[in-house]
């Protein structure tokens, strides 16, 4: 499938989870009030998102968010299924996706939805430390997680794992086994979040009472760098970094503290190009103090680093009279980065 996937998410904030989760509050992250929506908002919802593209190069999929989908009771679960479904029949949509917490996949589960048109299912994991996992309250354990990603594979979903890093008990190096065991699991792709400490949530007193420390920004992107290089090197596909920028998120009553930026992903981008051009640098023989680095110009940005920053610490650091950054086609777009040296 080449055609580019055209997301329509349906928000279920907190729908089906048996269990409080210190860093959550899907309520605060989504804006929804409606944690079960009724037929005519989900029609209402995809209708709009529909109308956002004429492309037909484009392949539109339904996706269930924010909630544990199959943790709904069977009757809620059949009904959202139903209501997507009319729109595979007439063609409009080509998928459906949802994310699910492990312990509620098995195959009694997977057996309710077979007959439907669901192509991916994404699991949050969060940690593959069973001591992080109690300490936020998620009510799984690490073996839930690893049976969850085999079932899924054995039944032929698209399958991505969800970690966070930051949270409650957790450390870097905690994060890093997190990553190279669910790398073991082999998933499509993965996402990474940075825990936010979020209103209305337990980790939002834990927090105020001096309890918990969140992430700076810098330690965040940093963490995630390492996260992404031990998936990159998988060839699994990291499909997010931070949550996706909102003006709930964006709002102070919403997020009381943490790593949140709105280009969160483009930080870490930032950070893997200054590895990798710090790196060919250093390898060049008598540097000449003027260097050029040719990459994909997709990649500018990533590779300047915001207010030039990337730019300016590789000058510094190789003492270079100037460095030059140009756009090139012929470069991956997948990381690709040149260094001459002038």
């Amino acid at each position: 499938m080449t055609d580019k996937k055209f997301i329509i998410p349906i928000f279920l904030p907190n729908a089906g989870c048996p269990h409080a989760c210190a860093f959550c509050n899907q309520g605060a992250v989504t804006g929804s009030r409606e944690m079960i929506p009724s037929q005519e908002s989900i029609i209402k919802r995809v209708e709009e998102f529909l109308s956002y593209t004429k492309n037909t190069s484009q392949y539109p999929i339904i996706s269930f968010y924010g909630g544990n989908f199959l943790g709904l009771d069977e009757d809620e679960l059949i009904r959202l299924l139903e209501v997507a479904t009319q729109f595979i029949e007439s063609g409009r949509v080509k998928g459906l996706r949802f994310s699910t917490r492990p312990d509620t996949i098995d195959e009694a589960r997977l057996d309710l939805i077979k007959d439907f048109s669901v192509d991916t299912i994404e699991v949050g994991a969060q940690s593959m430390d069973n001591q992080v996992l109690g300490a936020v309250n998620r009510g799984h354990t690490e073996l839930d997680t690893i049976n969850a990603a085999k079932l899924l594979k054995k039944r032929g979903y698209e399958t991505g794992l969800q970690l966070m890093t930051g949270l409650p008990s957790d450390t870097p190096d905690k994060c890093l086994l997190t990553a190279k065991k669910i790398a073991e699991l082999k998933p499509d792709f993965v996402r990474i979040y940075p825990t936010l400490v979020l209103r209305g949530s337990m980790l939002a007193k834990l927090y105020r009472d001096g309890a918990y420390t969140p992430q700076s920004l810098e330690d965040a992107v940093l963490l995630a760098k390492e996260l992404f290089n031990v998936f990159r090197k998988q060839g699994i596909k990291v499909i997010r970094l931070g949550l996706q920028a909102s003006e709930e998120l964006s709002d102070p009553a919403t997020v009381y503290a943490g790593p949140y930026h709105p280009a969160f992903g483009e930080l870490v981008y930032s950070a893997v190009f200054f590895d990798m051009a710090s790196r060919l640098i250093s390898r060049v023989d008598s540097i000449s103090r003027a260097i050029t680095i040719k990459v994909h110009p997709g990649n500018i940005s990533q590779v300047r680093g915001q207010k030039n920053i990337n730019r300016d610490r590789l000058i510094k650091e190789f003492s270079l009279n100037s460095l030059g950054i140009e756009a090139d086609d012929s470069v991956s777009r997948d990381f690709g980065i040149e260094v001459i040296n002038c």
